[in-house]
């Protein structure tokens, strides 16, 4: 059991040969100074057993003044004040030796689902693309962390007018390429006819052309029609630029430490529709209205409009809703899932409170299944503007690693090897996005300073890393050394003992993140151990300890901080180099 654990039994057992029953929660104390965590339920029990909180705490302190998992036990204003003695410290760290886990909040094993990412094929992955990738990425791995079974999906914007907007475009660029001709009989090209420069520039293009021309609007719209119903050719041009995309997407998510379960999205719900469209049928819940059909998901409760979904258009064509929907409809025929969580902008609340309404007054997710979205701010430049290209366009998320890469450079050390500069730079580029993306609550807009967020001395990634490479270092030096982590036998300074107990806190941070959906408080927590370590570092010679009990404690609890660090900065989606 986790000391913690071990120490609220404890105390439950104390009340419990008082008399008293409760669930006992132990606080990590606001006063360092009186102690190190604290037993406040004494007011609680003084309501339900009308006694006094004084008296209370008396009784309980009476019977811990003994224990030798306390070095102090106090009462301030009817608070129980607990400090832990360095016996219990110390078996706490051999437990972590013998059983890393024990740290670890473990949930009962349910199956989880997130849509993050968002990336629409044949367009630039941007800035705001970023916070879906990172959030969405640390929360399933928080998930998997602790025990949940997890698939992330990263929705693919991948069907619909955008794509008739593109063969419009290139229809007209390239009007003798075999997709455009009725007659063509043999085998479509395999090789994408245009490049990713050349999509990255045709969709904007595109899409201005069709707000100017009505006849260039019209004749995308036939073209995506024709797509739709499987026109041979301009489906064979969508799938070799969808192809093309998504390896160039992934190359970029593969950069930011983003992994995927499934590459799906609209294109995948497509032929769900027709038969998501008759199950919903038998259920008698869709409306006519003006020549569109939709289903009410008001409630009596709602304080505000809520308007209906809209399945089908007066045009019959499908919208956003309907995909949705259908993607639920066929993940459900797949999974049985438990937790499905969405993980996008903020501003999209209101769409997938429809969803979800629709969803379940439809049948098509049970109610047993918790559906969640979870918002974000957004991130901007240090003007408090958007990001943007020096020409004032949306920067696109590899102009972004590339201009912190240019920040992360100048801090890396002179040992490192010219060739490889450039490639570490890299390395703590992703990780100074990527913090400074998490250190926020998801929620916040926030100012991210490529400057700022690149310093090796302040609350940055590359700072984490660094701080973890150190500790890394230093336990290969041991080793060569013949200095070995083995036992922690002894708690030397008062350094020692803020790490062991800041890893205590390991299990309840992951737990408020886990219950929270948000990653700040984790981002937060990593800092403050690594800064504990820092400053037992700094004070402490482990190489040159003439005292070899305590060199081997420091070394072992070295060991322990950087295994945890490495396992959160895991969570977090940050790499670990071998060396900065």
């Amino acid at each position: 059991m986790h000391l913690i654990d071990v120490l609220e039994k404890k105390i439950s057992e104390v009340l419990t040969g008082l008399g008293y029953q409760d669930e006992v929660k132990l606080n990590i104390s606001n006063r360092p100074d009186l102690g190190d965590y604290q037993y406040n339920g004494a007011f609680a029990l003084a309501k339900k057993y009308r006694k006094s909180p004084q008296v209370i705490a008396d009784e309980v302190v009476g019977k811990l003044l003994t224990d030798q998992d306390f070095k102090e036990v106090s009462i301030a204003s009817g608070f129980i004040n607990l400090s832990l003695s360095n016996d219990a410290l110390i078996k706490y760290v051999n437990d972590i030796i013998a059983n890393p886990n024990i740290n670890k909040y473990m949930e009962n094993k349910k199956l989880v689902l997130l849509d993050y990412g968002g990336a629409n094929i044949a367009k630039e992955l941007h800035v705001g693309h970023l916070r879906p990738a990172n959030h969405g990425e640390a929360i399933k791995r928080l998930f998997a962390y602790c025990g949940y079974d997890v698939i992330g999906d990263v929705h693919l914007g991948d069907w619909g007018r955008p794509m008739g907007l593109i063969i419009r475009e290139i229809k007209e660029r390239m009007p003798d390429l075999p997709y455009f001709d009725e007659s063509f009989k043999g085998e479509y090209p395999k090789e994408c006819p245009v490049s990713i420069a050349d999509l990255n520039e045709i969709y904007p293009l595109a899409s201005i052309k069709a707000k100017e021309d009505e006849t260039y609007l019209n004749e995308a719209r036939e073209i995506t029609a024709a797509l739709q119903n499987r026109h041979p050719g301009y489906f064979a041009l969508w799938q070799s630029f969808s192809d093309l995309s998504v390896t160039y997407v992934k190359e970029i998510y593969d950069q930011l430490n983003t992994n995927f379960d499934l590459w799906e999205g609209e294109f995948s719900a497509d032929e769900f529709i027709p038969e998501m469209l008759e199950f919903i049928k038998k259920q008698n819940i869709m409306e006519e209205s003006d020549g569109a059909t939709i289903i009410n998901v008001k409630e009596p409760s709602d304080n505000k409009e809520m308007p209906p979904v809209i399945i089908t258009t007066s045009a019959g064509s499908s919208t956003y809703a309907t995909t949705d929907l259908a993607t639920l409809y066929s993940r459900f025929k797949r999974y049985d899932l438990d937790l499905i969580l969405y993980i996008t902008d903020l501003r999209q609340n209101l769409h997938f409170t429809q969803v979800f309404r629709a969803a379940y007054k439809t049948g098509i997710v049970p109610k047993t299944t918790q559906m969640e979205h979870l918002g974000l701010g957004t991130m901007n430049g240090p003007d408090g503007k958007p990001f943007k290209t020096r020409d004032g366009g949306v920067l696109s998320l590899n102009g972004l690693i590339e201009l912190v890469a240019e920040e992360t450079r100048k801090v890396i050390k002179d040992n490192i090897k010219e060739e490889d500069k450039d490639a570490l730079a890299k390395e703590l580029a992703i990780a100074a996005i990527k913090y400074g993306d998490l250190l926020p609550n998801r929620t916040s807009d926030y100012i991210f300073d490529p400057v700022k967020f690149s310093d090796l001395n302040g609350k940055t990634g590359p700072y984490l890393l660094y701080s973890t490479v150190r500790m890394n270092s230093l336990l290969k030096k041991c080793a060569e050394n013949n200095i070995m982590p083995s036992n922690y036998e002894v708690v030397g300074s008062k350094e020692e003992r803020e790490i062991i107990l800041n890893l205590l806190k390991v299990k309840s941070v992951l737990e408020k993140c886990l219950n929270a959906r948000s990653m700040n408080e984790l981002a937060e927590f990593v800092y403050k151990l690594t800064n504990s370590f820092n400053a037992f570092y700094g004070e402490h010679e482990i190489l040159n300890e003439t005292n070899k009990k305590l060199q081997t404690s420091w070394i072992t609890l070295t060991k322990v901080v950087y295994d945890v660090n490495k396992a959160l900065l895991d969570i977090l989606g940050l790499k670990v180099p071998d060396k900065i």
